[in-house]
Protein backbone atom coordinates (compact mmCIF):
# COMPACT_ATOMS: atom_id res chain seq x y z
CA UNK A 1 0.00 0.00 0.00
CA UNK A 2 1.05 3.35 -0.91
CA UNK A 3 1.91 5.33 2.35
CA UNK A 4 -0.46 8.24 1.07
CA UNK A 5 -3.32 5.79 1.35
CA UNK A 6 -2.35 4.53 5.13
CA UNK A 7 -3.37 7.22 6.82
CA UNK A 8 -7.29 6.54 5.85
CA UNK A 9 -6.89 2.82 7.72
CA UNK A 10 -6.73 4.89 11.04
CA UNK A 11 -10.04 7.66 10.55
CA UNK A 12 -10.78 7.45 14.03
CA UNK A 13 -7.72 8.20 15.22
CA UNK A 14 -6.88 10.87 12.57
CA UNK A 15 -9.85 13.11 13.38
CA UNK A 16 -9.32 12.95 17.23
CA UNK A 17 -5.86 13.20 17.51
CA UNK A 18 -4.30 15.06 14.52
CA UNK A 19 -3.40 18.64 15.39
CA UNK A 20 -5.72 21.89 14.13
CA UNK A 21 -4.04 24.65 12.23
CA UNK A 22 -4.21 27.97 14.33
CA UNK A 23 -6.99 31.15 13.44
CA UNK A 24 -4.42 33.76 11.92
CA UNK A 25 -3.34 30.97 9.32
CA UNK A 26 -6.84 30.56 8.33
CA UNK A 27 -7.51 34.73 8.58
CA UNK A 28 -4.10 35.21 6.46
CA UNK A 29 -5.74 33.00 3.40
CA UNK A 30 -9.07 34.19 3.36
CA UNK A 31 -8.46 37.81 3.57
CA UNK A 32 -4.99 37.34 1.14
CA UNK A 33 -7.64 35.87 -1.28
CA UNK A 34 -10.66 37.47 -0.74
CA UNK A 35 -12.51 34.16 0.11
CA UNK A 36 -16.35 34.85 0.11
CA UNK A 37 -19.69 33.63 -0.73
CA UNK A 38 -19.73 33.55 -5.27
CA UNK A 39 -15.77 32.13 -4.79
CA UNK A 40 -14.85 28.64 -5.69
CA UNK A 41 -12.14 26.96 -3.44
CA UNK A 42 -11.11 23.28 -3.67
CA UNK A 43 -8.94 21.08 -0.61
CA UNK A 44 -6.90 18.92 -1.80
CA UNK A 45 -7.25 15.79 0.35
CA UNK A 46 -9.03 17.32 3.84
CA UNK A 47 -8.57 13.89 5.90
CA UNK A 48 -10.90 14.39 8.54
CA UNK A 49 -11.29 18.05 8.24
CA UNK A 50 -8.47 19.25 10.05
CA UNK A 51 -8.60 22.45 7.35
CA UNK A 52 -11.93 22.71 6.47
CA UNK A 53 -14.57 24.24 8.85
CA UNK A 54 -13.00 28.24 8.94
CA UNK A 55 -12.34 28.37 4.69
CA UNK A 56 -16.49 26.53 4.45
CA UNK A 57 -17.88 28.94 6.81
CA UNK A 58 -17.12 32.10 4.57
CA UNK A 59 -20.01 30.49 2.43
CA UNK A 60 -17.75 30.03 -0.57
CA UNK A 61 -18.26 27.20 -3.13
CA UNK A 62 -15.71 24.98 -1.42
CA UNK A 63 -15.13 21.64 -2.89
CA UNK A 64 -12.43 18.95 -1.27
CA UNK A 65 -11.00 15.64 -3.18
CA UNK A 66 -10.34 12.76 -0.75
CA UNK A 67 -8.43 9.93 -1.77
CA UNK A 68 -9.19 7.77 1.31
CA UNK A 69 -12.88 6.32 1.74
CA UNK A 70 -13.19 6.42 5.43
CA UNK A 71 -11.77 9.67 5.21
CA UNK A 72 -14.27 10.87 2.33
CA UNK A 73 -17.03 8.98 4.29
CA UNK A 74 -16.21 11.02 7.81
CA UNK A 75 -16.05 14.47 5.85
CA UNK A 76 -19.73 13.55 4.43
CA UNK A 77 -21.03 12.71 8.14
CA UNK A 78 -19.91 16.38 9.43
CA UNK A 79 -20.31 19.02 6.36
CA UNK A 80 -22.97 17.23 4.11
CA UNK A 81 -25.59 19.97 5.63
CA UNK A 82 -23.37 22.92 4.56
CA UNK A 83 -25.24 24.14 1.78
CA UNK A 84 -21.84 25.23 -0.34
CA UNK A 85 -20.04 21.67 1.15
CA UNK A 86 -19.05 19.37 -2.23
CA UNK A 87 -16.38 16.89 -2.02
CA UNK A 88 -15.34 13.42 -4.15
CA UNK A 89 -14.00 10.44 -3.62
CA UNK A 90 -11.39 10.12 -5.79
CA UNK A 91 -7.20 11.03 -6.60
CA UNK A 92 -6.07 14.36 -7.49
CA UNK A 93 -3.73 12.88 -9.64
CA UNK A 94 -6.13 11.29 -11.97
CA UNK A 95 -9.25 12.96 -12.03
CA UNK A 96 -10.66 14.80 -14.21
CA UNK A 97 -12.22 18.35 -13.16
CA UNK A 98 -13.67 18.83 -16.42
CA UNK A 99 -13.82 22.54 -16.98
CA UNK A 100 -14.08 23.83 -13.38
CA UNK A 101 -11.97 26.45 -12.32
CA UNK A 102 -10.98 27.36 -8.84
CA UNK A 103 -10.07 31.06 -7.02
CA UNK A 104 -8.69 29.37 -4.47
CA UNK A 105 -6.80 25.53 -4.22
CA UNK A 106 -5.46 24.38 -0.73
CA UNK A 107 -3.69 21.92 1.01
CA UNK A 108 -3.08 21.26 4.63
CA UNK A 109 0.14 18.96 4.61
CA UNK A 110 -1.57 16.77 1.55
CA UNK A 111 0.55 18.28 -1.66
CA UNK A 112 3.51 16.75 -0.71
CA UNK A 113 2.51 13.28 -1.34
CA UNK A 114 2.32 14.29 -5.04
CA UNK A 115 5.54 14.82 -7.35
CA UNK A 116 5.37 18.47 -7.95
CA UNK A 117 5.90 17.86 -11.38
CA UNK A 118 2.33 16.64 -11.54
CA UNK A 119 1.05 18.63 -7.89
CA UNK A 120 2.06 22.42 -9.69
CA UNK A 121 1.17 22.24 -13.14
CA UNK A 122 -1.87 21.07 -12.34
CA UNK A 123 -2.93 23.05 -9.44
CA UNK A 124 -1.98 25.98 -11.87
CA UNK A 125 -4.50 24.90 -14.95
CA UNK A 126 -7.39 24.48 -12.48
CA UNK A 127 -6.51 28.07 -10.86
CA UNK A 128 -8.62 31.60 -12.55
CA UNK A 129 -6.06 34.09 -13.42
CA UNK A 130 -5.09 35.35 -10.54
CA UNK A 131 -6.20 32.67 -8.16
CA UNK A 132 -4.39 31.74 -5.25
CA UNK A 133 -2.22 28.15 -4.24
CA UNK A 134 -2.12 28.32 -0.37
CA UNK A 135 -0.18 25.21 0.85
CA UNK A 136 0.84 24.92 4.73
CA UNK A 137 2.01 22.41 7.33
CA UNK A 138 2.91 22.16 10.73
CA UNK A 139 6.86 21.75 12.21
CA UNK A 140 6.61 20.42 16.02
CA UNK A 141 9.54 20.36 17.91
CA UNK A 142 9.32 18.37 21.17
CA UNK A 143 12.82 18.14 21.63
CA UNK A 144 13.60 22.17 22.74
CA UNK A 145 10.86 22.01 25.63
CA UNK A 146 11.24 18.74 27.22
CA UNK A 147 14.79 18.01 26.33
CA UNK A 148 15.21 14.80 29.07
CA UNK A 149 12.01 13.34 27.62
CA UNK A 150 13.40 13.16 23.90
CA UNK A 151 16.09 11.72 24.71
CA UNK A 152 14.43 9.08 26.10
CA UNK A 153 11.74 8.22 23.47
CA UNK A 154 14.57 8.37 21.12
CA UNK A 155 15.87 5.20 22.80
CA UNK A 156 12.24 3.30 22.45
CA UNK A 157 12.63 4.79 18.63
CA UNK A 158 15.84 3.22 18.65
CA UNK A 159 14.28 0.02 20.25
CA UNK A 160 10.75 -0.85 18.17
CA UNK A 161 10.68 1.50 15.50
CA UNK A 162 10.82 -1.01 12.72
CA UNK A 163 8.00 0.23 10.10
CA UNK A 164 7.52 -2.13 7.20
CA UNK A 165 7.02 0.65 4.55
CA UNK A 166 10.24 3.00 4.72
CA UNK A 167 9.27 7.07 4.61
CA UNK A 168 9.55 8.63 1.54
CA UNK A 169 7.67 11.67 0.27
CA UNK A 170 8.42 11.34 -3.45
CA UNK A 171 9.66 14.71 -5.06
CA UNK A 172 7.97 17.65 -3.77
CA UNK A 173 9.43 21.38 -2.88
CA UNK A 174 6.92 23.96 -1.69
CA UNK A 175 9.08 26.72 -2.39
CA UNK A 176 9.67 25.62 -6.41
CA UNK A 177 6.29 27.02 -7.22
CA UNK A 178 7.47 29.73 -8.71
CA UNK A 179 9.25 27.37 -11.34
CA UNK A 180 6.19 26.74 -12.53
CA UNK A 181 4.65 29.81 -13.35
CA UNK A 182 3.69 30.61 -9.87
CA UNK A 183 4.41 34.20 -8.83
CA UNK A 184 4.34 36.69 -5.57
CA UNK A 185 5.42 33.51 -3.95
CA UNK A 186 4.80 34.17 0.41
CA UNK A 187 6.23 32.48 3.40
CA UNK A 188 4.19 33.48 6.92
CA UNK A 189 5.33 31.05 10.08
CA UNK A 190 2.29 31.23 13.12
CA UNK A 191 3.67 30.18 16.22
CA UNK A 192 1.55 27.75 18.99
CA UNK A 193 2.05 25.42 21.76
CA UNK A 194 0.10 22.13 22.70
CA UNK A 195 0.52 20.15 25.79
CA UNK A 196 -0.17 16.29 25.33
CA UNK A 197 -1.12 13.56 27.98
CA UNK A 198 0.83 9.83 27.40
CA UNK A 199 -2.32 9.00 26.03
CA UNK A 200 -2.43 11.59 23.60
CA UNK A 201 0.42 11.41 22.32
CA UNK A 202 0.62 7.76 21.43
CA UNK A 203 -2.78 8.39 20.32
CA UNK A 204 -0.87 11.17 18.03
CA UNK A 205 1.75 8.61 16.83
CA UNK A 206 -0.75 5.54 16.09
CA UNK A 207 -1.63 8.19 13.25
CA UNK A 208 2.10 8.35 11.87
CA UNK A 209 2.08 6.62 8.42
CA UNK A 210 5.47 4.94 9.46
CA UNK A 211 4.05 4.01 12.44
CA UNK A 212 1.57 2.34 11.32
CA UNK A 213 3.53 -0.10 9.27
CA UNK A 214 5.35 -1.32 12.06
CA UNK A 215 4.58 -4.90 12.48
CA UNK A 216 4.12 -6.96 15.14
CA UNK A 217 5.61 -7.47 18.28
CA UNK A 218 7.41 -4.31 17.86
CA UNK A 219 3.99 -2.16 17.60
CA UNK A 220 3.19 -3.09 20.98
CA UNK A 221 6.17 -2.75 22.76
CA UNK A 222 7.00 0.78 21.06
CA UNK A 223 3.53 2.24 21.97
CA UNK A 224 3.80 1.12 25.25
CA UNK A 225 6.99 2.49 25.97
CA UNK A 226 5.99 5.81 24.15
CA UNK A 227 3.38 5.79 26.86
CA UNK A 228 5.46 4.62 29.95
CA UNK A 229 7.80 7.01 28.79
CA UNK A 230 5.61 10.04 28.91
CA UNK A 231 4.30 9.30 31.80
CA UNK A 232 7.05 8.89 33.85
CA UNK A 233 7.62 12.58 33.15
CA UNK A 234 4.36 14.14 34.98
CA UNK A 235 2.73 12.57 32.29
CA UNK A 236 2.70 15.39 30.05
CA UNK A 237 4.69 16.39 26.71
CA UNK A 238 4.87 19.57 24.90
CA UNK A 239 5.10 20.49 21.82
CA UNK A 240 6.21 23.92 19.94
CA UNK A 241 4.23 24.31 16.74
CA UNK A 242 5.14 26.36 13.96
CA UNK A 243 2.03 26.87 11.03
CA UNK A 244 4.30 27.36 7.87
CA UNK A 245 2.22 28.85 5.24
CA UNK A 246 3.31 29.09 1.54
CA UNK A 247 1.15 31.40 -1.05
CA UNK A 248 1.52 31.84 -4.17
CA UNK A 249 -0.20 33.14 -7.46
CA UNK A 250 -1.31 32.42 -10.96
CA UNK A 251 -0.66 35.33 -12.79
CA UNK A 252 -3.26 37.65 -14.43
Amino acid sequence: MELRKIFDTVPNEFDKYRPRYCPQLFDKIINFCSIKQGKAVLELGPGTGQATEPILKTNCDYNAIELGKNFYNVMKAKYSLYPNFNIVNDDFITYDFGLKKFDLIYSGATIQWIDEEIAFPKTFNLLNPGGTLAMFLTKSDYKTPNPSLYAQIQKVYDKYHKPSIPYTRGSFSYTNAPLYGYENFETHEFHSTRILTSGEYVGLCSTHCDHITIPEPYKTEFFNGLKDTVEKHDNKIVFYDTHVLYLAKKPL
